[in-house]
């Protein structure tokens, strides 16, 4: 790809840190279109993008993609799981697959927000003024928040975790409350976060283990065959665990 492309990531202050994952920053200047993808994560992203309105972006099922070209930015604010969930009036499920304008579930002050990142001149300056609009707004989270939160950041780091069942007893519920739990805070259910989880696992181990049978993979990973784990990590990654290993290789 001729051109470049700058990518950052910078994690929030302390006042924000219950709430916010991280912010993100994506500058290109391209002579030819690129195909981009990123893996989905049960997480909502506020996105700013030069020449257009900012938007709220709900947890996404899919993998996104989308086109690069000629020049432009994205600035994102990364939510942490289930903490967005404070600010929108109803259950996450209604928010999962869409972006609703920023002004939805911020109002009209959403709009001078909107000016002061798309006006400022570094990274640091968008940070710093959305920190200070979002300090003002963020209600703290309740003890169910946190403890979903908690739980969605867990399945992500242990890797033991395969099953909704293992996850329910973690925090002393029955797999009926935590599907609504889920539903009611983050927008998925913890069937689709484990599964997610799980193959962004399965992708990491394919790079640094390029000799690891897929069989026993797919074993560690919970799965009863390698045909359904095949069918799973071709629809997430967009590439067959073999052609997949190849390529990164």
């Amino acid at each position: 790809m001729a051109g470049s492309v700058e990518h950052r990531r910078v994690g929030p202050s302390p006042a924000l840190a219950e709430h916010i994952a991280h912010f993100w920053w994506v500058r290109w200047d391209v002579e030819t279109p690129s195909k981009v993808s990123t893996l989905p994560h049960p997480c909502v992203h506020l996105l700013f993008e030069s020449g257009r309105s900012g938007v709220v972006h709900g947890v996404s099922e899919e993998r996104f993609e989308r086109s690069l070209e000629g020049s432009g930015f994205v600035f994102g604010i990364k939510f942490r799981p289930a903490a967005f969930s404070v600010l929108w009036p109803a259950a996450m499920r209604s928010l999962s697959n869409r972006s609703v304008p920023l002004a939805t579930v911020f109002g009209p002050s959403a709009g001078a927000w909107e000016r002061d990142v798309q006006r400022a001149d570094s990274l640091e300056a968008r940070i710093t003024r959305s920190e200070t609009f979002l300090e003002r707004r963020l209600p703290a989270l309740s003890a169910e928040v946190i403890l979903v939160r908690e739980l969605v950041e867990r399945l992500e780091r242990d890797h033991s975790l395969c099953r909704v069942e293992q996850a329910a007893a973690t925090v002393g519920l029955d797999v009926r409350a935590l599907q609504r739990l889920f539903r009611l805070h983050v927008g998925v259910t913890p069937k689709w976060v484990l599964r997610r989880y799980r193959l962004h696992e399965a992708a990491e181990r394919l790079t640094t283990s390029p000799k690891l049978s897929l069989a026993r993979l797919a074993a560690d990973l919970g799965y009863a065959d390698q045909a359904h784990f095949t069918r799973d990590f071709t629809a997430t990654i967009g590439r067959t665990p073999g052609s997949f290993r190849a390529h990164e290789r």
